[in-house]
C-alpha cells in the first residue's frame, strides 16, 4: 500500500473509528447488582481511555508525519509507565493502520546493580513483539568519571544516546520512539526558560544530533496522567527508575510539582500552554533571528496582526474548563 502523501498519516480512518466503539449497553441493566455496575462502570472508563489514548498518538503521528509506510520503529524501553504505554499504543495502531510499518523494542540495560534484568525480556515475549536487549556497563563508567557527590545524568544520557542511535543502525530502524509525554515536553520548556533563558521544549519530531536518525514522540498530545492510568490498568511491569543512585532532578521534580498544581487548581492551563508551542507569533516576540526587526517599517496597510500596544489582550474562552467556570481578567 502506497503511503498518503497528507498530515492524515495515521488518523483513524472511518473503518477503525468504528472498531474502537465499544458496546456499554450491559451497563444499562437496571437489574445489574451493585458490585457488577460498579465492574462495567470501570471497564467503560477503560475503553475511553484506550480510545482517547489511540486518537491522541494517531493524531500526533498524523500532524507531524512521524511515521510513514515501510518505516521500522525502534521503541525505546526504560521499564516506565511511559515507555510501556508507547509500546503498548502503538501495537495497536499497527493493528489498524492504513500503512504498513514495523516496530522492534530497545532497552539497555546498563548493568546498574539491582538492575531487572529479566523483567523487560519476558513482558515483551508475552506480547509478541520483536525485541533486543543491549549490554552496555555504562554504569561503571559513569561512576567512575564523575566525581562523587556530583550528578551523573548528563554523561549517563549522552552515553545512552549514542549507544542507542548505533543499535538503530544495527537494526536497520529509520525512526527512533520515546515516551516523552504532553507534560515532560512543557516541563522542558518552563526549565529552559527559568534556568536557561531559552525557549525551547521537546519537539514531537526532530533529526537527530548525528543526523542519521528521525527521533519521534509520539505521546507528544498525551498528558501524564493518562499513562498513569493506563499503566495501573494493564498492570505493566514497572521497574523503578532510581536504581543508578544518582539524585533525583530536584529542578523538573519543582517544575513537574508546580505544573500538576496548576493543573488541579486551573484544569486546562497546562494543556494550553502545550498548545502555545503550536501557536508561534515570532513578531510578538524579542528574537531579531526569527523576525527582521531593524528593517520594520510602516507600511500604510493595516494588518491585524501589527502592534495593538494600548489595547488589552482578550483571554480566550478555555473549552476544556469544567461547566461554570469562566477565566475573568482583572484590571
Amino acid at each position: 500500500m502506497n503511503a498518503p502523501t497528507d498530515t492524515a498519516l495515521l488518523q483513524p480512518q472511518p473503518a477503525a473509528a468504528n472498531a474502537w466503539d465499544f458496546d456499554d449497553a450491559a451497563g444499562d441493566d437496571a437489574q445489574a447488582s451493585g458490585a457488577n455496575e460498579k465492574r462495567l462502570k470501570i471497564q467503560r472508563e477503560n475503553h475511553k481511555l484506550e480510545k482517547r489514548l489511540c486518537r491522541e498518538v494517531a493524531r500526533a503521528i498524523g500532524d507531524y508525519n512521524m511515521i510513514e509506510d515501510g518505516d521500522k520503529v525502534m521503541v525505546c524501553m526504560s521499564g516506565g509507565k511511559d515507555s510501556y504505554t508507547l509500546l503498548d499504543i502503538l501495537m495497536k495502531l499497527r493493528a489498524r493502520a492504513p500503512i504498513k510499518f514495523d516496530l522492534v523494542a530497545v532497552n539497555l540495560d546498563q548493568k546498574q546493580p539491582g538492575f531487572p534484568e529479566h523483567v523487560l525480556p519476558e513482558y515483551l515475549k508475552s506480547v509478541g513483539v520483536d525485541f533486543h536487549i543491549e549490554n552496555q556497563d555504562t554504569y561503571s563508567v559513569v561512576k567512575r568519571v564523575v566525581p562523587e557527590g556530583k550528578t551523573t545524568c548528563g554523561l549517563c544520557s549522552r552515553l545512552r544516546r549514542a549507544i542507542l542511535y548505533k543499535v538503530a543502525d544495527q537494526l536497520g530502524c529509520n525512526k527512533v520512539a520515546l515516551g516523552h509525554h504532553r507534560d515532560d515536553i512543557v516541563q522542558t520548556l518552563m526549565l529552559n526558560m527559568f534556568h536557561g533563558g531559552i525557549m525551547k521544549a521537546m519537539p514531537p519530531k526532530l533529526v537527530s544530533d548525528d543526523g542519521k536518525h528521525v527521533v519521534i514522540r509520539p505521546l507528544a498530545y498525551v498528558p501524564e496522567k493518562d499513562t498513569e492510568r493506563w499503566a495501573q490498568y494493564r498492570d505493566f511491569p514497572i521497574i523503578p527508575c532510581n536504581l543508578c543512585g544518582s539524585q533525583e532532578n530536584l529542578q523538573r521534580q519543582m517544575i513537574g510539582d508546580m505544573l500538576r498544581e496548576w493543573d488541579r487548581k486551573h484544569p486546562g492551563r497546562v494543556n494550553n500552554m502545550f498548545r502555545a508551542l503550536q501557536h508561534v507569533v515570532p513578531t510578538h516576540l524579542a528574537d531579531p533571528k526569527l523576525f527582521d526587526f531593524q528593517n520594520a517599517k510602516p507600511t500604510g496597510i493595516a494588518d491585524e496582526n501589527g502592534d495593538k500596544a494600548f489595547d488589552h489582550d482578550d483571554l480566550p474562552a478555555n473549552p476544556s474548563l469544567p461547566a461554570g467556570m469562566q477565566v475573568v481578567q482583572l484590571g
